[in-house]
């Protein structure tokens, strides 16, 4: 994906009507401002502050990876009903919110396979 496919940006302009985070793996994110409203968005800025605490250098870094950010804002983009806000709110409050967590977790999940 491009910079512009996934709002990500390289350059350190920031431009008008948006806001810029980092996910913990340093890829950084150009948000648009109306985004900064979204309850998904809300928690991860909760989570944020729990985590880090408020950015005394002005960096907000948010606690996932890129790849979650990435999904993040595609399902933002495709305005998500309420309920699949909630169900993904619930999970990133009640877990960490990166790629490869989700990912052990779904692995951790499968049946064990025993040699006798």
């Amino acid at each position: 994906m491009d910079a512009e496919t996934n709002n990500c940006s390289t350059s350190s302009a920031v431009e008008k009507g948006h806001s810029v985070v980092y996910s913990v793996d340093q890829k950084r994110f150009l948000l648009p401002l109306e985004y900064l409203k979204n309850k998904i968005v809300m928690e991860l800025f909760d989570l944020a502050e729990e985590e880090f605490g408020l950015p005394g250098d002005g960096v907000l870094t948010l606690p996932c990876d890129a790849n979650f950010m990435e999904y993040v804002i595609a399902l933002i983009k495709r305005k998500p009903s309420k309920e699949v806000e909630k169900a993904l709110i619930l999970s990133v409050a009640a877990s960490s919110c990166s790629s490869s967590y989700l990912y052990q977790q779904e692995v951790s999940q499968q049946f064990p396979i025993y040699n006798i």
